[in-house]
C-alpha cells in the first residue's frame, strides 16, 4: 500500500492516504475503501508517524485522506496534521468527509486554522443511483445545496445503472455549481466485476476527454493515479 506521493500536475501537493477509525456510515454498496480502517488506535499513530514525517511543504498545499472522512482521524492525529500544517507554512490543506458531517464542516474548517477545502463523495447527482443502489445515504433537493457547503466533490464513472445521459449531467452540474472536482473512473474492486460498466468508461474517455483541460478538474482513470492506495482497492 502506497501512502505518500507527490501530484505535480493541475493542483500541484503532497498526498498522504492515512488509516482512520471505521467509516460512520459504511455501507456504500460498491466501496470496499473502508477496509483500510481500523479501532487499534497504535495503529492509526504509527502510520500517521511515519507517513506525516515524509511531508516537507515543497508546494505549500497538503492533502490527507484516509478511506474515510476527515473527522474520523483521532484527535491526536488531526492536531499533529495540523501542527504540521503550521510548521511548513502549508496554506491550503485538503480532505475528505462523508455528507453525514455536513454540520461540522465548519468545524474542521476552524480547526485546521488554515485554508481547508473538505471534497464530498457525491458519486453522481442521479438520486436513484446514489441512494437506491449505491447507499450513500446522501439526501438533499439540488445541487446547490452541496454546493452552499462545499466547492469540491468527487464524482464517479462507470458503474453499472448509470447512463450517458446521467453523466452529461453529472459534468453539467460539476462546473456549473463547483469549483473544483475529482472524477474517478471506477476500478473493479472485492465487490466483483458486476458493478464495472466498461463500456460507459470508454464512451466517457471520449465524450469528456476535454476535461483533462479544466485546471480545476482532475480525472483519475485508474484508483491510483493520485500515487496512493493499492490497484486491488
Amino acid at each position: 500500500m502506497q501512502r505518500y506521493a507527490v501530484i505535480a500536475r493541475k493542483i500541484p501537493r503532497e498526498i498522504v492516504l492515512l488509516r482512520g477509525l471505521p467509516c460512520i456510515w459504511g455501507r456504500c454498496s460498491f466501496c470496499d475503501y473502508i477496509d483500510d480502517n481500523t479501532v487499534d488506535e497504535d495503529i492509526i499513530q504509527q502510520v500517521a508517524d511515519r507517513e506525516l514525517a515524509r511531508v516537507t511543504g515543497e508546494f505549500g498545499r497538503l492533502e490527507v485522506i484516509n478511506s474515510g472522512s476527515i473527522q474520523e482521524l483521532t484527535l491526536p492525529v488531526r492536531r499533529q496534521i495540523r501542527d504540521l500544517l503550521i510548521r511548513l507554512n502549508i496554506k491550503e490543506f485538503i480532505c475528505e468527509s462523508y455528507w453525514g458531517y455536513r454540520n461540522k464542516f465548519d468545524e474542521t474548517r476552524e480547526f485546521f486554522r488554515i485554508p481547508t477545502r473538505i471534497k464530498v463523495g457525491v458519486e453522481t447527482f442521479d438520486d436513484h443511483l446514489r441512494n437506491d443502489i449505491l447507499n450513500k445515504g446522501m439526501k438533499f433537493d439540488s445541487p446547490a445545496d452541496v454546493a452552499r457547503l462545499t466547492d469540491t466533490i468527487c464524482l464517479m464513472v462507470g458503474l453499472k445503472g448509470q447512463s450517458r445521459d446521467s453523466v452529461r449531467r453529472d459534468m453539467e452540474i460539476l462546473q456549473k455549481y463547483f469549483r473544483y472536482g475529482c472524477i474517478s473512473l471506477f476500478t473493479e474492486n472485492s465487490k466483483g466485476p458486476e458493478w464495472v460498466d466498461e463500456d460507459l468508461k470508454g464512451w466517457f474517455a471520449e465524450e469528456f476527454s476535454f476535461l483533462e483541460d479544466e485546471p480545476n478538474i482532475e480525472i483519475l482513470w485508474s484508483n491510483t493515479d493520485f500515487g496512493v492506495g493499492s490497484p486491488d482497492s
